[in-house]
């Protein structure tokens, strides 16, 4: 083919969808002399009539991806209008989808892009509740969407880990009655910090299996019962000061929790 070939690819959304397929498709061709020129975010029809008129002088062919019925038909309509080569790559699929499920499509623009963007979102809340865990860093605590804060053994990491593939950031504080608070806690408001308390008898029995997990003897003060008491009444009297909700996690599964510090943002407005 002599004259360079130019595909109009108009979507809805972004574009990429359609443009990938042209160029599969033209990958098919040898010696294609082609240019791509993509139009996202259509959603006007004087865009599509400018974009069609210019079309109609060259040697063209019209891609498109929408799920919006009006764009769709205003597209085939001033394709037809100028004999112009168009392929509508959306609507077979839908078609076939909504066949063999029976019922019918949202017809939302850009929802497999915001699909994408939830995953990200919680990569990264993933990865910052690994940067940020056990006090390693007291700086995320101002960048946290909640900061968990507890005695050890108290499901801080587990609940943080589990919240952050809800795409929430959360950090997450050991507090130990020897180690110094970090002073990020008091900058925040109170509403963006939950604590985390246990029966102690119950974080007795989880201290020793820990110990004996890592080979160590289960005598030591980290499973002694007086050592617990002291840092769970370390613990309280730091909450109270913060002025925090609390929750005790003794006989609560992480989903549970969870669900109910979501429930706690929720009324806060944090997410």
């Amino acid at each position: 083919m002599s004259d360079k070939l130019y595909i109009y690819v108009l979507s809805d959304s972004i574009g990429e969808t359609g443009e990938q397929v042209a160029k599969a498709a033209a990958a098919q061709f040898k010696d294609i002399d082609y240019r791509i020129k993509r139009f996202p975010y259509i959603s006007e029809k004087e865009q599509i009539l400018n974009i069609i008129q210019e079309a109609a002088g060259l040697n063209s062919i019209i891609v498109f991806t929408t799920v919006i019925e009006e764009i769709k038909e205003t597209i085939i309509i001033e394709c037809e209008k100028k004999d112009i080569e168009y392929v509508d790559i959306m609507s077979p699929l839908l078609g076939s989808f909504h066949n063999v499920l029976g019922n019918e499509p949202v017809h939302v623009p850009g929802t497999m892009r915001r699909l994408d963007e939830r995953y990200f979102n919680r990569v990264a809340a993933i990865e910052f509740a690994v940067k940020y865990d056990d006090g390693k860093d007291s700086r995320g605590i101002k960048k946290a969407d909640i900061v968990l804060i507890g005695v050890s053994r108290t499901s801080k990491t587990p609940l943080s880990m589990y919240l952050a593939h809800k795409n929430i950031k959360v950090a997450n504080v050991p507090l130990v009655p020897e180690a110094p608070l970090p002073k990020e806690l008091f900058d925040i408001s109170p509403k963006r910090i939950m604590g985390l308390t246990a029966n102690p008898i119950k974080l007795n029995e989880i201290r020793q299996e820990r110990l004996k997990s890592l080979g160590l003897n289960n005598n030591a003060s980290y499973a002694n019962l007086d050592r617990i008491l002291e840092e769970l009444d370390y613990a309280e009297k730091i909450m109270k000061k913060l002025n925090c909700p609390v929750i005790d996690v003794s006989n609560k599964a992480v989903e549970e929790s969870a669900s109910i510090i979501m429930e706690i943002m929720r009324e806060n407005d944090l997410i």
